[in-house]
């Protein structure tokens, strides 16, 4: 019999409720529709998913105690009532905020007695009210409280009095005489000048009033409460120094260099306001000169300051005194020196030979040595005039990728005589890449899988590694590629091992992956590629499957009074026996009559008045979630126990008793569910192979053919057993034996 589901037509549907909605407020009514008048039908609210403006994905349907919407109210229509409605309303204390959430999604669950239930959703989206309201603290009676340094930048945000201001929204400071400033889009910035140093805490409080295009308004209040700084005050080491240069100084040569400590500190050279031969740096204080230098006397006043608090200040005076020479320094060819060599140019190798001359023509008073940082520097020597490689220059340690792979100094030329006079070449050299090492396989490249995994299950990761930089930059492949004997496949860059076939076949306990591994970028040439070959491992492991014996049972049982009856007891086992096996009653036990403790079957007497016979199908897993599973087929032939009937009334020859039989004949014809029929049709089929077996073994043991009861159907078995009841029942306080045959 087709049994009609619950009807919700009007869903899916979307409402619109405004927040400024009071409790008790119906939200929407929703109409479900039974088929039958037995009763009202059963409407719960699943679940609610609430939407935010700032995340419109949806999120996982959770339920929420806090939500604002009272249980379901249900109400009929009418008289017989097939439909009913539902009521949404806000529960009491409900508050809506369409800026935090705007829409709500309501899952319905519907169901009328005797009929399958259904689901909808009913979309309610809030829209924003007609009143503006503030969020507490800001509108609270002391307000939002706000904590910054003393130190902070000048005009530097403090505050956003609405986290998330809508649009049409206008800001009025009420407060009068503050040195902070309101932005019109309600941010509260530090002073222009920043705040002024003190050893206590400042306090500002700002009365603000937040008006809508509308005219509504709200107001507020926002604290902000200047905390002393606890940061060192910017000083100059040496406030006065005098530093002497000699004369032909080229330009961008460092002169010399000022140091102060502090926080944030920023160098300026405040006297000459246009400074014609020096610059500074700003972050490093290093003065350099601009031209080549001539004989002159130069007095620099340098300040040095917090950029953050530029009041935090402190000045020196650097006198520079340009001496005069009427010697010129050597000259050098080349004048500057640029070029790239492979990492694996050996210590000793020449790079270039300096052709230097002095003024005078006396090339052997030249000397020559070599500055810089000391990362760069170490890496060369000087052979008189040839620059030399010092060390070997390993492109792949951490210190020359530290270096940006390109090595820096400074080649110094002197002459002698007094004053010295030196002429310096820059030397730049890029250091290129060469693939030296080939990838290294990973330990442990064995897996275990069970044998029934599905398709895209991910076996493990091969994790190669490369000493050449980049380091471990590599690709990932499978030799032979997938198919029907290596079912798996692998990432090209992340090494990872997938299923993509089936596995477990009668050949395949265990598989052995040729997996590639190939270098990238290793090499000025990228056509210059290592590779490997690495084996991996996939061990199958067996899923336990459970095994019973016998598959099919027909078993004869007298119903006795009291408690549960014992049946009979499973032969089941798994293979490989590793798992303990759970025993389940897929069908037949509507009227729940039987139960299953472990692998024992025991029957439930409730007043039986006929013969019955029972067919039942007992699924046998290898555990709880196991994908193997076997199925049992019980035959059950109860009979209820018969009552002692006086000498006195035997010539009625149970007449009376008899009479029921017509009745039981028509019980007999039943009409079981779809799925039933589709369970007993596969069980049908197993069972004629098994007569098949049992046919061949009687006709070999000469077996009599009464014994192949279990060949006919179910209803042939029930009328035969109501047959022979008819022909006398037992004696009272008496049970019959137990019978249990096989197939």
């Amino acid at each position: 019999m087709f049994v009609r589901p619950t009807a919700l037509p009007d869903l899916p549907r979307v409402v619109t409720l405004s927040e400024d909605a009071a409790p008790g407020t119906r939200v929407a009514e929703v109409t479900v529709s039974c088929s039958t008048t037995q009763g009202s039908p059963n409407v719960t609210l699943l679940c609610i998913e609430p939407r935010t403006p700032t995340a419109p994905t949806v999120t996982p349907c959770t339920p929420e105690p806090g939500h604002p919407f009272n249980p379901i109210a249900i109400s009929a229509i009418g008289a017989p009532a097939t439909t009913f409605r539902a009521e949404v309303t806000l529960r009491a204390g409900a508050e809506l905020n369409a800026r935090r959430v705007n829409q709500y999604t309501l899952v319905l669950r519907a169901a009328c007695p005797g009929e399958e239930e259904v689901t909808g959703w009913l979309f309610i989206w809030v829209t924003a009210g007609q009143v503006l309201r503030c969020d507490a603290p800001f509108a609270s009676a002391g307000g939002d409280v706000v904590r910054v340094p003393a130190d902070v930048a000048p005009h530097a945000p403090l505050h956003a009095v609405l986290p998330q201001p809508l649009g049409g929204l206008t800001f009025r400071l009420r407060t009068e005489g503050t040195p902070l400033t309101l932005t019109p889009r309600g941010l509260v910035l530090a002073p222009t000048s920043g705040f002024s140093p003190s050893r206590d805490t400042q306090t500002f409080r700002l009365d603000i009033e937040v008006t809508d295009q509308h005219g509504h308004n709200c107001s507020g209040a926002v604290t902000v409460e200047v905390l002393p700084s606890r940061r060192p005050r910017v000083t100059i080491l040496e406030p006065q120094r005098d530093v002497m240069v000699p004369e032909g100084s080229g330009p961008l040569e460092v002169v010399t260099q000022v140091h102060a400590s502090g926080d944030n500190v920023r160098y300026a050279i405040l006297s000459p306001v246009v400074p014609a031969l020096f610059t500074i740096d700003e972050v490093t204080g290093e003065i350099r000169s601009t031209s080549r230098l001539e004989v002159a006397h130069v007095r620099l006043l340098v300040r040095a300051y917090n950029v953050l608090q530029p009041a935090d200040q402190a000045t020196a005076t650097i006198n520079v005194t340009v001496q005069g020479t009427d010697r010129q320094a050597p000259s050098c060819v080349p004048a500057l020196y640029v070029t790239q060599v492979h990492e694996t140019v050996s210590p000793g190798s020449t790079l270039v030979t300096l052709r230097c001359a002095s003024p005078d023509g006396a090339e052997g008073s030249l000397s020559y040595a070599l500055e810089g940082l000391p990362g760069s520097r170490s890496r060369f020597r000087m052979e008189g005039p040839r620059l030399q490689v010092n060390t070997t220059l390993d492109y792949d340690s951490q210190a020359m990728a530290a270096l940006g792979f390109q090595l820096t100094a400074t080649i110094v030329v002197t002459a002698g005589g007094q004053p010295p006079r030196s002429t310096r070449v820059p030397v730049l050299v890029t250091v290129t890449p060469v693939n030296e090492f080939s990838p290294e396989c990973p330990r442990g490249l064995t897996f275990t899988m069970l044998e029934t995994a599905p398709f895209g299950s991910v076996v493990g990761y091969v994790n190669g590694t490369d000493r050449d930089h980049p380091p471990d930059s590599l690709e990932y492949s499978l030799e032979g590629g997938s198919g029907p004997t290596q079912p798996f496949s692998i990432d090209t860059h992340s090494g990872e091992i997938r299923v993509v076939g089936p596995l477990g076949s009668p050949r395949h306990t265990s598989y052995r992956l040729p997996v590639r591994l190939t270098d990238t970028h290793n090499d000025l040439d990228p056509a210059t590629r290592r590779s490997r070959l690495c084996t991996v491992a996939v061990r199958l492991q067996a899923v336990p499957e459970p095994r019973c014996t016998p598959e099919v049972q027909e078993l004869r049982i007298t119903a006795g009074r009291g408690g549960r009856q014992p049946v009979t007891q499973l032969a089941c086992r798994s293979d490989p026996d590793t798992a303990a096996l759970s025993y389940t009653i897929a069908g037949g036990n509507e009227d729940g009559r039987f139960r299953l403790d472990g692998s024992t079957l025991s029957y439930i007497p409730d007043g039986l008045a006929e013969p019955r016979t029972f067919v039942l199908l007992v699924e046998v897993r290898g555990g709880p979630g196991a994908p193997r599973s076997a199925v049992v087929a019980l035959v059950v032939h109860v009979t209820p126990r018969s009552t002692t009937v006086p000498p006195s009334t035997t010539a009625r020859r149970m007449t009376l008793q008899k009479e029921p039989l017509v009745v039981m004949r028509r019980e007999a014809v039943w009409h079981p569910p779809a799925w039933f029929v589709a369970v007993l049709t596969v069980a049908g089929v197993l069972l004629l192979a098994s007569l098949g077996c049992l046919a061949r073994s009687l006709a070999c043991s000469s077996r009599a053919p009464s014994k192949l009861l279990l060949g006919k159907s179910s209803r042939d078995v029930a009328e035969q057993s109501r047959g022979r009841e008819e022909q006398g029942h037992p004696q009272a306080g008496r049970l019959t034996p137990l019978h249990t045959r096989a197939i």
